[in-house]
Order: C-alpha cells, then sequence, then structure tokens
C-alpha cells in the first residue's frame, strides 16, 4: 500500500501489443496495451509506467502480478 489515501483501480493487460496505449472500459475500469512481453515482470513494469504517465499519480499492483488482470493501487492527490 502506497499510503492511507489509495485508489484502486482495475486494469485488464495486453502484453505483445503492435501499440502502446490505456482505455477506459467502465468506471474504474481499464484495458492496458503494452508492447513488452509478459516474461520477468517486463509487462508488469511498463503497466505501472502508463498507468503513472496517464493518471499522473503513483501506482503500484496489489493484486494479479501473474494475471492479465490486476488490482492497481494509485495514490491519492
Amino acid at each position: 500500500m502506497l499510503g492511507e489515501l489509495c485508489i484502486r483501480i482495475t486494469v485488464d493487460v495486453k502484453a505483445g501489443a503492435k501499440e502502446e496505449g490505456i482505455e477506459e472500459l467502465g468506471e474504474g475500469h481499464f484495458l492496458v496495451k503494452v508492447k513488452a512481453p509478459r516474461r520477468k515482470g517486463k509487462a508488469n513494469a511498463k503497466v505501472v509506467k502508463l498507468i503513472q504517465r496517464h493518471f499522473g499519480r503513483r501506482a503500484s499492483i496489489v493484486r494479479g502480478h501473474t494475471s492479465t488482470r490486476k488490482i492497481i493501487e494509485l495514490e491519492e492527490k
């Protein structure tokens, strides 16, 4: 947990995509496409980086490290 005031979002990941980006699927639910492969945490690292850039907040994966569906916690501003 990054701090006491956090927001949690659900993220579906598509690793090995041709283009990177974030698409909102619903309230608090996003699809994140990354070019990085699903090996040695490369896709996870890129997902966190894209989420941080998109929201302008620190982020961390709290559930789903080995799954395509993740729960990510964003630090409250």
